[in-house]
């Protein structure tokens, strides 16, 4: 009998490790490679534009001129004192509002009567946009951080316990069923059963709620501050500084990718026992 071969029921296996058949089709080695295509097209047609005079440079200047105002900003302007303003509110906030999303999320949907307590109120106070908070809170608070926080942490939170409580009522009922025929106590029904089974919901929503704390970021520290990427966005508007502009905003880019891989990666590792449809 051949050492690579072995013969049962009549069929031959063969011990060499199988050969994984190739999809159909064009493949690019670097899974990630393809996403630098369209950046890259992006890119080209902001410098042709640029170059060739197709918007005038005051208003589209050339990716060297944004990467000399870059430089000039990070030595010269205390850029970074600014970036770390604006990530020091952003990690408040989002803290903030995701841990009382969460909490409140999982009672109103652990009880009906804590949904119907908190029901009306929040959903009045959840369609009055954060901007429109924000000059009342201002006269509150002032223009310092805590204003920021405030505004950016009711806009974390209204996503996050919507998700939480969306998550823990669709749970399959057959799994409650489960349990009850397990005679699971009301803490093990809680832990072993409800919370894994919402937890897809509640990953996704602070997944999300993380981009939008970053994304107000800019419009807060725009209307109300002194410091932070948002002023300085706000300044170079004003200044018709457009290379500042546009330094600001792709450190604002850079960094919301930044921010939704490492909640992506959060996601996988949390999720890691649930699998679904890949592409």
């Amino acid at each position: 009998m051949s050492s690579t071969t072995d013969v049962i029921a009549g069929t031959a296996i063969s011990s060499e490790p199988a050969v994984r058949p190739r999809k159909p089709g064009w493949q690019i080695n670097s899974p990630n490679l393809i996403g630098l295509i369209l950046p890259a097209i992006v890119f080209t047609l902001w410098q042709t534009a640029s170059s060739q005079g197709w918007v005038d440079r005051v208003f589209l200047p050339e990716p060297l001129a944004v990467v000399k105002a870059f430089w000039k900003m990070l030595t010269a302007q205390d850029l970074a004192l600014d970036f770390l303003a604006s990530i020091k509110i952003v990690g408040q906030s989002f803290i903030y509002g995701s841990v009382v999303g969460v909490t409140l999320g999982i009672a109103a949907g652990l009880s009906q009567n804590v949904e119907r307590f908190l029901g009306p109120t929040f959903d009045t106070v959840r369609h009055i946009p954060g901007i429109a908070w924000l000059p009342l809170i201002v006269l509150w608070l002032g223009i310092g951080a805590p204003a920021k926080v405030l505004v950016i942490g009711k806009a974390v939170f209204f996503p996050v316990f919507l998700n939480t409580l969306q998550g823990i009522r669709n749970v399959e009922k057959n799994y409650i069923d489960l349990a009850r025929v397990l005679t699971l106590t009301r803490w093990q029904l809680v832990r072993q059963v409800i919370l894994p089974a919402a937890m897809p919901s509640i990953i996704v929503s602070l997944r999300y709620a993380a981009g939008l704390a970053w994304a107000l970021v800019v419009v807060a520290e725009g209307l109300s501050g002194l410091e932070g990427l948002g002023f300085l966005i706000f300044r170079a508007q004003g200044l018709l500084l457009t290379d500042q502009l546009l330094v600001c905003m792709v450190i604002i880019g850079v960094v919301g990718f930044a921010i939704d891989r490492c909640m992506a990666l959060v996601q996988r590792r949390v999720l890691r026992w649930k699998q679904g449809y890949e592409g």
